[in-house]
């Protein structure tokens, strides 16, 4: 079959377009072609991936993983939000639970139209962005460990403050777009600070940090500047600094000649496009390890995305939809021989 679809679920305080666009677009794909009385060779099956953001259970981009193989049945069922609910739990209250084996799932090419999530095509007035791939992802934790002690007794000299120590680690990390490479994209997103009362030194920091680029060379050099940076303001700091890698991802590269009937597609009805590979996690990565893969994106209003100001315009949806018609029916129409590129 063809696949094509999205997310729903979203992040807190998100908006409504990451995610939905592309399940509604591949909706209005499918009742369009009903509506023309159109037949094709294979059939097309819309799919919505649970939790993709992974706000509520964790790991994201769980649905996909389980029909991709990466994460078990079992395991993703198992998983609990805050409130230690199951996944198995909350699919059975809502009676969503079902019993299809994803594993007999034969995907001939798969889709995915999503909202750029950035400022690029607005700001170069382009029409839709051709996705090629998916950045490497790499997270660290970096734990910095002083000396909590009485904020009102203890003279600067004597401090060992894990917070102080952190801020000059936050502005180093910003700097590695700089001193690596301008496309590099590193993120400070989360500060735990021990204990976290008003007058006392902090004694305990952990950051959250997140290393994206296309070129895993990129991001080994990234690394090594981020754990030198760590081991000089904690020597200068009085500090111990301890970076601990959490995630490292891989560059995903999707399948040419789904990328290629975007390409063309877009190209056929007029409208400019720009190549471009995604600095934001998608389903078609876990998707692509499967079967060939591709995504489209349209512009969003100032490349907010994760955020309830997250707007599109009307004919940006459009066209985004008129791409994805126009790929998918003509992927439906690919004859059977073509399987042979199956994976």
């Amino acid at each position: 079959m063809v696949l094509v679809g999205s997310h729903l679920d979203s992040q807190p305080f998100g908006g409504r377009y990451d995610g939905t666009y592309g399940v509604l677009a591949g909706l209005e794909a499918l009742r369009s072609l009903d509506d023309a009385g159109a037949t094709t060779l294979r059939s097309i099956t819309l799919v919505d991936w649970t939790d993709e953001e992974g706000a509520r259970f964790s790991p994201s981009l769980l649905g996909s993983g389980v029909v991709a193989g990466t994460i078990g049945l079992d395991d993703a069922l198992a998983r609990t939000d805050a409130n230690g609910v199951t996944v198995a739990e909350e699919l059975d209250r809502i009676g969503y639970r079902g019993t299809f084996d994803s594993s007999s799932l034969a995907v001939h090419r798969c889709f995915e139209a999503h909202i750029e999530q950035g400022p690029v095509l607005e700001r170069t007035g382009t029409d839709i962005a051709v996705v090629t791939g998916v950045q490497a992802i790499r997270w660290f934790d970096v734990v910095i460990a002083g000396q909590d002690c009485h904020a009102g007794t203890t003279p600067h000299p004597d401090r060992r403050d894990a917070l102080v120590a952190a801020a000059g680690l936050i502005e180093a990390v910003d700097a590695l777009a700089t001193t690596v490479n301008k496309d590099l994209r590193a993120t400070v997103g989360e500060i735990r600070v021990q204990p976290n009362s008003r007058n006392v030194i902090p004694g305990r920091v952990r950051l959250a940090i997140d290393l994206r680029h296309p070129e895993p060379s990129v991001l080994d050099q990234a690394v090594t500047q981020l754990r030198t940076a760590a081991a000089d303001i904690a020597e200068r700091r009085g500090v111990t600094a301890e970076v601990r890698p959490v995630l490292d991802m891989p560059p995903t590269v999707f399948d040419a000649g789904t990328t290629e009937l975007i390409r063309s597609t877009a190209a056929g009805l007029g409208y400019s496009t720009v190549e471009m590979s995604s600095g934001a996690g998608h389903d078609s990565m876990n998707v692509a390890s499967r079967a060939p893969a591709s995504m489209l994106f349209i512009p969003c209003v100032d490349g907010l995305s994760h955020t309830e100001a997250e707007d599109i315009r009307d004919d940006w949806a459009v066209n985004g939809a008129e791409v994805l018609l126009g790929a998918i029916r003509q992927a439906a129409d690919e004859r059977p021989d073509l399987d042979s590129h199956h994976r």
